[in-house]
């Protein structure tokens, strides 16, 4: 993986999802509702415990339970944005278990908070394929247009797509997404960083350089060392602060 950074993003949550993290205490216990979906032990810490509508999820988690789990809020709305608040806490501390299913009870109990999707989005691109993520994210994204972490994640989602894939169209996406994150907010190291990498991809080695001098300014922390490694091989620092 070529993604090294320090802020909370996509890129380190995938440094934090290769380690270990504390399981759920697992139960055999079902709940089905009347159309036939389930929530188990395994799917409330899948995606939208497991792509069902937020209204099959409702149901299945019972009126009774989401009774006593907004009842110390103003609004349902707020419930689900104290929970994907939580959510992003969790996977702080590597506990992304705990994180994917505070992040479906944001959903089920506000589906158009975009930090539900963008939560699930970030635990599900530690698959294997970024197809899931890319999906996840692209709801959050719906949601909240100008999120600058959410098109920063994407873009290192489709950077990763095309890795895998080889496809020109979908590092074309990546660097777009990339682009406009940098463009609302240039303060932003980490983009910087998967900008780079982009071009790096796209054989701009002095705009790569560029992009790691940037992100270099506004954070060291968010240097991708992967990235100047290749990058290296291919061209020396026009800075000559790499050597």
């Amino acid at each position: 993986m070529f993604f090294r950074t320090s802020a909370f993003s996509l890129a380190a949550a995938l440094l934090l999802l290769a380690a270990p993290t504390h399981a759920q205490r697992k139960t055999k216990t079902k709940v089905k509702t009347e159309s036939g979906a389930t929530i188990s032990a395994a799917t409330r810490l899948q995606p939208l415990f497991g792509n069902l509508t937020a209204t099959q999820a409702e149901a299945a988690l019972g009126s009774a339970f989401i009774t006593s789990t907004v009842q110390s809020f103003a609004s349902r709305a707020e419930a689900s944005r104290f929970f994907s608040s939580k959510g992003y806490e969790y996977l702080n501390e590597n506990q992304a278990d705990t994180a994917a299913y505070r992040f479906n009870l944001a959903w089920v109990l506000d589906p158009k908070n975009p930090d539900a999707y963008r939560g699930l989005g970030v635990i599900a691109s530690r698959n294997p394929t970024p197809d899931e993520a890319i999906s996840l994210l692209n709801q959050s994204l719906a949601l909240d247009a100008k999120n600058v972490n959410t098109l920063s994640d994407l873009g290192a989602s489709y950077l990763i797509r095309y890795q895998q894939s080889k496809k020109k169209k979908d590092l074309t996406t990546a660097l777009g997404y990339l682009q406009q994150a940098v463009a609302m907010e240039g303060g932003n190291g980490v983009a910087w960083q998967h900008l780079g990498r982009a071009y790096y991809f796209q054989e701009d080695y002095t705009k790569a350089w560029e992009a790691i001098h940037k992100g270099q300014q506004i954070s060291l922390m968010s240097l991708d060392f992967d990235l100047i490694a290749d990058l290296k091989e291919k061209m020396p620092d026009p800075a000559g602060q790499f050597k």
